[in-house]
């Protein structure tokens, strides 16, 4: 029988302001980061006053990892600095490997009532550090979604269940994305491989993490699992939906400051030194995905 991953820990996600001003709720960041190898931060942004958002994010560099945002409501216009355009709109994702950099905006567009979504950080093994830029529009039409009859539905943005692939699959470090929906008391199994790490932003409802129901989740709580082989995840009475996210472990250093993630100090000062001088950007090109 598949050992069932308890719940390891649970932190509420915190206020912060980011980019230019923008109030967000961290769920994990810099400091959880050791725990949670390969991912490096999730943030959930979402408010009902356009003052919360508009100043957004305005150009700023990364390298050395991805960033993947995932709307839930909402559009957000991204610019790059090797030319891509774009708007992210109402379900859609943009998965980007700043690999050897990459230079960028995110700039939210004011719209009535509650604008929300994701942004997730994954990092880059040391041989990709510097791998030339990708940049991924998937439409929310893309994403596969599944149900049974048992009150359970998911979109499915990587990764694979029970046959049905997300649309994002050139993934340096296979990370499985899943946006879990469950109705009021629903239960939902899952397979998860032991040795990876595994979490779930649960952002509507509520939930219990494991099988013996000892602590219910209330939204915007993150939940760390423990190493196991299977998830299994109980919804309150207001149902409960969660972002779940897993993958291997790299096992490697992390030098890390502001948007540029490497593995040493030495190459965290060069990144910011080609920033500072005009040099940072490696490849003229980025592969556009259809």
């Amino acid at each position: 029988m598949d050992t069932i991953r308890r719940v390891w820990q649970v932190t509420k996600s915190r206020p912060t302001l980011e980019g230019a001003g923008v109030k967000l709720k961290r769920a994990f960041g810099f400091s959880e980061a050791p725990n949670l190898d390969p991912f490096l931060l999730l943030d959930h942004f979402g408010s009902e006053n356009p003052e919360d958002y508009l100043a957004g994010f305005p150009w700023h560099p990364h390298r050395g990892m991805e960033t993947v945002t995932y709307m839930i409501r909402g559009e957000v216009e991204h610019g790059d600095s090797l030319g891509n355009r774009g708007t992210i709109r109402s379900g859609d994702v943009q998965w980007m490997t700043a690999g050897s950099g990459i230079i960028h905006q995110e700039m939210p567009r004011k719209m009535a009532g509650l604008m929300t979504g994701f942004q997730l950080w994954v990092n880059l093994p040391a041989a990709h550090k510097m791998m030339a830029p990708r940049y991924r529009d998937i439409l929310a039409g893309q994403i596969p979604e599944i149900s049974s009859g048992d009150g359970v539905r998911l979109k499915i943005v990587s990764g694979e269940i029970r046959g049905v692939r997300g649309p994002v699959t050139d993934l340096v470090v296979e990370t499985e994305y899943l946006d879990v929906a469950l109705d009021p008391v629903a239960e939902w199994r899952h397979p998860v491989a032991s040795g990876k790490t595994a979490c779930a932003y649960l952002f509507e409802g509520s939930g219990f993490f494991d099988p013996d129901r000892d602590r219910e989740v209330p939204p915007g709580h993150l939940v760390v699992l423990g190493d196991g082989e299977r998830v299994h995840v109980s919804a309150g009475t207001r149902g409960a939906r969660f972002i779940l996210v897993s993958g291997k472990p790299l096992h490697e250093p992390v030098a890390w400051r502001g948007p540029i993630v490497m593995n040493t100090e030495a190459e965290l000062e060069q990144a910011f030194r080609e920033y500072r001088e005009g040099t940072f950007i490696k490849s003229k090109q980025v592969r556009r995905d259809p």
